[in-house]
């Protein structure tokens, strides 16, 4: 079983603590694939505004059949 190092929430610092806030305040909750980049805060930056201009491009049905047309062919069970 694959193991990455993360920073859990309440280790969570400066950059890091005010992004667990977002999506804590956002979701309820802090996303897995923030977590899994946690080490890294300014790529989880970089992957949000990157997402947002995809998104921005697009209704949000055909982003959604992307995404699930994209998990379909990588065989994601998540």
């Amino acid at each position: 079983m694959p193991f990455i190092k993360t920073v859990p929430p309440e280790e969570a610092a400066d950059e890091l603590k005010e992004i667990y806030e977002h999506d804590l305040k956002n979701q309820g909750y802090v996303a897995n694939y923030t977590r899994t980049m946690s080490l890294r805060p300014r790529a989880i930056a970089a992957w949000r505004a990157l997402s947002r201009t995809i998104r921005s491009t697009m209704k949000l049905r055909r982003y959604e059949l992307v995404t699930i047309a994209a998990a379909v062919a990588l065989r994601c069970t998540y």
